[in-house]
């Protein structure tokens, strides 16, 4: 058993075929289309919101979270939970896209968008990458210029309500214009660098980009 009581083999065994999954090039459509298709190739529209996650969900309690913003940055800093909520909060709607298959329409969000966070950490000429850390142990990566965009917040509420911990609650990183692998769940600590570290997903056969709309599933 892990720290978290799941199964070492079950887990290991969830991994493996995922990685067969990339391997064997599975959902993969071999069309891609353009960003203004709202449904991106071999996408299917769903009501719900499935939960995929590595046989580990946190449980990450008010008290416990600690948001640690290292790194390439002049000003690194650590936010508690209510350091978090103290900041700028804003509302967002956006598509969730699932490497999976799945896609989500017209998700209502809230939460601190990236821009804030870059603004009071100020990421330095040489950085150029950002690094997601999940308390679960889970890493994922994107360009700064990926992350310094509108649309992308540290989200705490989903639908009007808290995020559960399923889903990453309380607090999880929201990047709806690539597969939802990349909008780390129970995020932890967000380092910035001026290389690239590619994550958890990237690493065993998924694509260091993942745009859906071209179907980056692999890579």
């Amino acid at each position: 058993m892990d720290d978290d009581g799941v199964p070492e083999g079950a887990r290991g065994k969830l991994i493996e075929r995922k990685q067969d999954w990339a391997r064997e090039g599975r959902l993969l459509t071999g069309t891609t289309a353009d960003h203004r298709q709202r449904l991106p190739p071999g996408q299917r529209l769903v009501r719900d919101w499935p939960v995929l996650d590595l046989g580990i969900q946190p449980d990450v309690t008010p008290q416990k979270f600690r948001l640690d913003i290292v790194g390439a940055v002049e000003r690194p800093f650590t936010l508690t939970l209510d350091e978090f909520m103290a900041l700028p909060q804003a509302d967002s709607v956006s598509d969730m896209h699932c490497v999976t298959q799945w896609s989500n329409y017209d998700n209502r969000w809230r939460g601190v968008s990236a821009r804030t966070l870059l603004e009071r950490a100020r990421p330095k000429p040489t950085a150029s990458h950002v690094i997601f850390h999940a308390h679960d142990g889970y890493t994922t990566n994107v360009r700064l210029d990926q992350f310094d965009q509108p649309d992308v917040f540290l989200v705490h509420s989903w639908n009007d309500a808290p995020i559960s911990r399923a889903h990453g609650g309380p607090v999880r990183v929201l990047i709806p214009r690539f597969y939802l692998w990349k909008s780390a769940k129970w995020v932890q600590r967000i380092e910035f660098r001026a290389t690239d570290r590619p994550g958890f997903w990237e690493t065993r056969g998924y694509h260091n980009n993942a745009d859906p709309w071209l179907e980056e599933r692999y890579g």
